[in-house]
């Protein structure tokens, strides 16, 4: 005799004499019905099963086994919602956390059976390898999105890594250097590859991205202006060009009163305009302003690599090409520069960004203002006691 019904759910076969327990997991994408049936030797362990999965259902705790892997998740996430709407660079980015950290300790395990236990020993051992808190917290909010992806898409009943406490977030340490080392830097490079570089970043703090994009098309040089609207980096040892980094950065900065700046693009783009005559249209197509000896743009690696080797070899204290940024947030902080102009001329999107990212510079001109405060109370108090 074949399997009867006896129940709701349940059937029972009397030639193997066990009670079968069909669970439905609703439809897939297609509207094929997903099951399962599991076996029991007594109807009390049947119904036990049926009820739990019946109660389970009413608060979505029960999805259907996939046989997915955290790795194969990960790829899935990345090829089909990062790869198609972020930039080159992110995705490069994402690839790097995930082939080089979450997969070699955690893609292997079924993602239905990942733990939130699981994921915060991933972080502690991050943290023992020596990766910064900062990074690790990145880790974290790359897994949590692409498991959170896998809740609203049914693959998961919750995101465990929502129950993970990643580490405290660490306020980065930024070097930048004083208008004397600035000075040292500039008389080291003139006349060098790395002149325009420095000068650039340090003169008006522009990222190490925008300064491989700057064109002559957006740089004016009867009115002293240039444009910051491309940017040039790298992913994978491949330059990229993109748009600035977002539309705060997109500005407009001026270098009409810096006669030292001024004289550098002119002599910049007087030579490469001779080097248009000699070599014709091969030599600097797309117009950079910073090019090497051929006309073509250099990698934002390779500078920042030939900035670290230039200071090591003359002694200068550790810094990088973007410490030159830092710097000039840092020598227009001390001239007493508003908090909303260093803002737009770095190009963040507001003073709050600019205030979280420098807050240690900015210290001791807040420092100054109380001392100001002080003095000005105590020389009031002094003169009402005469």
């Amino acid at each position: 005799m074949a399997r009867k019904t006896v129940e709701a759910n349940i059937a029972y076969d009397d030639q193997k004499q066990r009670y079968y327990v069909t669970l439905h997991y609703g439809t897939d994408a297609v509207g094929n019905r997903m099951k399962r049936t599991r076996c029991f030797p007594t109807l009390e362990q049947a119904r036990l099963v049926r009820d739990k999965f019946v109660r389970a259902r009413s608060i979505r705790e029960n999805i259907m086994p996939t046989g997915v892997t955290v790795g194969r998740w990960l790829d899935y996430w990345l090829d089909n919602v990062i790869r198609p709407h972020r930039a080159v660079t992110t995705t490069y980015g994402y690839q790097k956390i995930i082939d080089n950290h979450l997969k070699p300790l955690l893609g292997h395990i079924m993602l239905q059976s990942l733990t939130a236990m699981q994921v915060q020993q991933y972080m502690s051992r991050k943290l023992q390898e020596g990766l910064s808190a900062n990074t690790i917290r990145k880790h974290h909010v790359l897994l949590n999105t692409a498991v959170g992806l896998a809740v609203r898409q049914d693959m998961l009943a919750k995101n465990v890594v929502q129950a993970v406490e990643p580490p405290p977030k660490l306020s980065p340490h930024h070097c930048f250097y004083s208008p004397d080392q600035i000075q040292r830097l500039f008389a080291l490079t003139a006349g060098k590859h790395l002149e325009p570089v420095v000068k650039l970043a340090g003169y008006l703090g522009m990222r190490r991205s925008e300064i491989c994009g700057l064109k002559w098309e957006n740089v004016d040089l009867e009115n002293g202006v240039l444009y910051i609207c491309e940017a040039r980096t790298a992913a994978n040892g491949v330059a990229v060009d993109k748009g600035p980094k977002s539309a705060s950065s997109m500005r407009r900065l001026s270098f009409g009163g810096n006669e030292d700046l001024r004289e550098l693009l002119e002599r910049l783009y007087r030579n490469d305009q001779e080097n248009r005559r000699r070599w014709g249209q091969a030599y600097n197509p797309q117009g950079f302003v910073v090019t090497n000896t051929k006309g073509r743009p250099y990698s934002p690696d390779y500078l920042s690599g030939a900035f670290s080797r230039l200071i090591k070899a003359n002694g200068l204290p550790a810094c990088t090409l973007h410490g030159l940024r830092h710097s000039f947030a840092s020598i227009a902080n001390s001239q007493h520069v508003p908090m909303f102009s260093i803002c737009k001329a770095l190009g963040h999107s507001s003073t709050a960004i600019t205030s979280q990212i420098y807050m240690h510079l900015f210290d001791e001109t807040h420092q100054e203002v109380v001392d100001l405060v002080g003095q000005a109370i105590s020389a009031q108090a002094g003169g009402t006691s005469r």
